[in-house]
């Protein structure tokens, strides 16, 4: 397992959960008459369950700002610091950052938060909603770096939601190819959009091929799959399921989030 894993995680299959910003300001959905403030209310209420419920981490994302962006508007990731800048205090788990779909962003978002660890697509070329995608890695993991933060694992997500991969190798054989080059701290296997579980035959093949690197299941874990998940995968990021009537764009529920890392916790036991 990665040293800056397991130094974040620890030695069990950590469940990570969301916390889904609003549309942030620049974007279309966009709430102006709540403003930051009624962003900062919904932060806080899903922290708060979030951590009551006793996920392993909780990880920021602005799955809110559609239509996505390669290149984000920088108020966005300014807007999202200081959102975390505001509840930093009230934090008592490890958090990440993820600005979707922009893994410089998301770097520089982490670095300036002291968040544990970013997730993001860094590798692979796609044909997507958004146009061509192309991340590059190299780029990402020096800008960290240079950023005094070589101690922040990275999250690779190799299964692009709402894109499709033009690397016709297979799925396992793309994430072998980029723990060795590349050097992900762990390797996030997707559904094809946001709430979409990801096949449980991509989770096998993938950790088959990858023993000894952590492989987490990113999208779509439901309090129903959470215990064969965690028969194959060494953790899971999970956000829809914990929301009010388990839709996406919903605040979380708590007691969906409550009952979901009771099943997460008697899955790991088993």
């Amino acid at each position: 397992m990665s040293a800056k894993f397991t130094k974040v995680f620890g030695n069990t299959k950590p469940v990570i959960a969301m916390v889904h910003f609003g549309a942030l300001p620049g974007s279309p959905l966009f709430d102006a008459e709540a403003g930051l403030n009624g962003l900062l209310d919904g932060v806080r209420k899903d922290i708060k369950a979030l951590q009551a419920a006793g996920f392993d981490a909780i990880m920021f994302g602005n799955e809110n700002d559609r239509p996505y962006e390669f290149n984000v508007d920088t108020a966005s990731t300014a807007t999202m610091a200081y959102i975390i800048g505001q509840v930093r205090s009230e934090i008592k788990l490890p958090f990440g950052v993820n600005v979707l779909w922009d893994p410089m962003s998301s770097i520089a978002l982490a670095a300036a938060t002291g968040a544990s660890f970013v997730r993001e697509i860094f590798t692979g070329t796609y044909a997507s909603d958004m146009g061509p995608w192309t991340p590059n890695a190299g780029a990402a993991m020096r800008y960290r770096d240079r950023l005094g933060r070589n101690d922040m694992p990275l999250l690779y997500n190799i299964s692009a939601e709402f894109a499709h991969s033009l690397d016709q190798r297979a799925l396992a054989d793309r994430a072998r190819s980029a723990v060795f080059s590349s050097i992900p701290d762990a390797i996030l296997v997707s559904g094809s959009i946001t709430g979409e579980a990801a096949k449980m035959t991509d989770l096998e093949s993938v950790k088959k091929a990858l023993p000894t690197t952590p492989v987490l299941a990113n999208t779509g874990v439901k309090h129903s799959t959470i215990a064969d998940v965690l028969r194959v995968a060494d953790g899971c990021i999970v956000g829809s399921s914990l929301k009010v009537d388990g839709h996406t764009w919903n605040a979380v529920d708590p007691d969906r989030a409550m009952e979901f890392m009771q099943l997460a916790r008697a899955a790991r036991k088993g």
